[in-house]
């Protein structure tokens, strides 16, 4: 089979879990096999690190400068005309919007074969799933992150379960964990502090108002420990005060966004992860590599990372008592902690590696192209 021009879509490229997996997926693919571009709706990010390194590999990159939602139908249009020019055999899509734009350009271009990416089990609307639904007849498969996500798509979705595809993200173990932990002096971070630390957006999905409001429990009882978040978001001014008006802001640390997540992972002792919902958290892979232990919610992809860690290291939403007795627990014995991040280490060596991911995407696109071939 001759070289096979591929088109990646996604939404915009900040830095975040489906970025990253764009940017792997571009950079790592068999050059003899897959001729990839790259094509994103927004404008181009002000941290130029995703771009760089496809960039840094030859990969073609395109902007499409679409800023507002009601601009969605011009993207459309010149996402087809970008197309036209290219003439993928395949386009595969990351996130909600750039799926139906990359489905309905690649119709009007000509593409043969839509492949989407379903992320997470998206629960703020409902709206998002009826479009899926309505123009599913233009997607070859879905590639979902976790068998979650793969059952919500099922079942709330209602997507055709033949059309599912479950490929798990995969992680980069070289990058982890970091050989130096972050010197976070400038954030008014003492080295002898022992951090609890969440990495993500500022985001009501993340259960981050919840997380709050459990603090005081759990720091009250470990003097000596700070939480420390890492993002940007919606929420972080209502966080501040929330922090504030408990008494808790000086032991609170909003870092925003940071390059350098793998040395703060290294630098902490626990990463915690409240979300309501998720898909497959990228942050609890790099903490797994990074042989760090976890405290999560028991939401969608999390089990299916830490598996038989799981039990230990997982809370139901909303369980307060329980999510503290985790965190302190887990800060009170150094053993159980260093076990649970040895053995997630294991397991991400073992199920997660970035080759494994590469290797089912590019099987995934030959079977369907070769499949379009024979039709």
């Amino acid at each position: 089979m001759k070289t096979i021009p591929v088109a990646l879509c996604i939404t915009e490229l900040e830095v975040g879990g489906a970025e990253r997996c764009l940017v792997e997926l571009a950079t790592r693919l068999d050059r003899e096999r897959f001729r990839p571009s790259v094509y994103v709706l927004a404008p181009p990010p002000g941290d130029r690190g995703c771009v760089s390194a496809l960039e840094a590999v030859g990969v073609d990159v395109r902007f499409l400068g679409i800023k507002r939602k009601t601009q969605l139908p011009l993207a459309v249009g010149r996402l087809a005309c970008l197309l036209k020019r290219q003439k993928p055999r395949l386009v595969q899509s990351f996130l909600f919007h750039a799926n139906i734009v990359g489905r309905l350009a690649a119709r009007l271009s000509g593409v043969p074969v839509v492949v989407s990416g379903i992320r997470v089990a998206e629960r703020r609307s409902r709206w998002p799933l009826w479009v899926d639904r309505a123009t599913d007849r233009l997607v070859a498969r879905h590639v979902c992150v976790s068998r979650a996500v793969a059952r919500f798509a099922e079942t709330e979705g209602r997507l055709p379960p033949e059309k599912l595809v479950v490929i798990p993200n995969g992680i980069d173990l070289g990058r982890y964990p970091a050989p130096q932990p972050a010197d976070l002096g400038d954030e008014g971070i003492s080295p002898e502090r022992r951090l609890v630390t969440y990495v993500g957006r500022l985001d009501s999905q993340k259960g981050l108002a919840w997380l709050m409001d459990t603090a005081p429990a759990w720091l009250g009882r470990v003097a000596e420990c700070d939480l420390v978040l890492v993002g940007r978001g919606p929420e972080r001014a209502t966080l501040e005060d929330t922090a504030a008006r408990q008494g808790i802001a000086g032991r609170v640390h909003f870092l925003g966004f940071r390059a350098d997540i793998a040395q703060i992972l290294a630098r902490s002792e626990l990463l915690v992860l409240p979300s309501r919902w998720e898909g497959m958290p990228n942050v609890v892979l790099e903490a797994m590599a990074s042989r760090l232990p976890v405290v999560a919610t028991d939401v969608e992809g999390v089990a299916e990372l830490l598996g038989p860690g799981a039990a230990a290291q997982t809370v139901p939403f909303g369980a307060s008592e329980a999510l503290a007795e985790k965190i302190v627990g887990l800060l009170g014995d150094g053993q159980m902690a260093t076990q649970l991040g040895r053995e997630n280490r294991l397991r991400v060596e073992a199920h997660f590696g970035i080759e494994r991911m590469v290797s089912a995407y590019e099987s995934l696109w030959t079977d369907l192209v070769r499949h379009d071939q024979r039709a």
